[in-house]
């Protein structure tokens, strides 16, 4: 299945995407109990068989045309990303593969949806692009084996780790949270497909274009450090929420190692893709 969050007119609602994305299953709609937002749904207790009745029934239908598409996950309680995950990035910065997971955070208010603009600020003269895939968390998960971790996976989006490489690389004393967490600084897709739909996210093709023109073309095939191991290795660190979300690293072709180094400008446009997950498309704005 695949979930989505949208705006129909005044109203929010929670839905499944049907149609190759034509249409949607209110689940609001059909279920006024069911939480409007997707957080509050994976703290509830609502089953996937119970989800699965719904839209066999379809009585409340909303074409896609009728409603504005939301980022999949807002106002989660963590945004996790994880760093050097991808042997072409690693590659690309002559850096040795990590051992360890290498984490780092997002501020979960630098969301925005898959069509909504990236901010760039006028404080930053080098905005960069990360397309990832992103793991979204759907039971509490602590002290969590690899053999168990897929269990606390509800699925899987897309993402970009919007970057200002200027302050990650020479500023704010080399602490990263400012550049990676700026307004708008994580466009995330409109679609969370269910686990069982991707029973394997380790064989996905993963693409950024700029402007129509391709930067980065990769696999999650590439995963240096793969799902369960990240799940199980944060888990028995920091407790992970329900609708906490894990950006899982980037392929080759960003910006900042490009000879020479490329980076965004005010009316570029970013496309992301991600085979069996969806796209988006963010164009760069003015901050003002």
């Amino acid at each position: 299945m695949r979930f989505v969050q949208y705006r129909d007119g005044c109203d929010r609602g929670l839905g499944i995407q049907l149609n190759c994305g034509k249409s949607i299953v209110s689940l609001n709609g059909t279920d006024p109990t069911i939480p409007v937002d997707m957080v509050s749904f994976l703290h509830s207790e609502y089953s996937i068989d119970r989800i699965e009745k719904i839209v066999k029934e379809k009585k409340k239908v909303l074409q896609l045309n009728q409603v504005e598409l939301l980022p999949c996950i807002t106002k989660p309680d963590k945004v996790i990303c994880v760093g050097l995950n991808y042997k072409g990035h690693c590659d690309e910065q002559n850096k040795p593969y990590p051992k360890e997971p290498f984490f780092f955070s997002k501020f979960p208010s630098t969301i925005i949806g898959p069509n909504d603009a990236v901010k760039h600020s006028s404080k930053s003269k080098a905005l960069d692009w990360e397309v990832e895939m992103a793991v979204v968390i759907g039971n509490i998960c602590k002290n969590v084996s690899v053999d168990d971790a897929y269990k606390y996976v509800f699925g899987y989006t897309i993402a970009q780790d919007i970057s200002a490489r200027d302050w990650q690389k020479t500023r704010n004393n080399g602490q990263w949270l400012i550049a990676k967490s700026m307004d708008t600084f994580c466009p995330l897709g409109s679609v969370l497909v269910h686990k069982n739909e991707i029973p394997d996210p380790h064989s996905l093709q993963i693409k950024c274009s700029i402007n129509g023109v391709m930067k980065q073309s990769g696999s999650t095939e590439e995963l240096i450090h793969r799902v369960d191991k990240l799940v199980s290795f944060l888990s028995n660190l920091i407790t992970l929420l329900p609708g906490d979300i894990i950006l899982t690293g980037t392929p080759s072709g960003v910006g900042v190692f490009r000879e020479p180094k490329e980076f965004l400008k005010i009316g570029d446009v970013i496309k992301s893709e991600i085979s069996c997950i969806g796209k988006m498309e963010n164009p760069v704005i003015a901050d003002e």
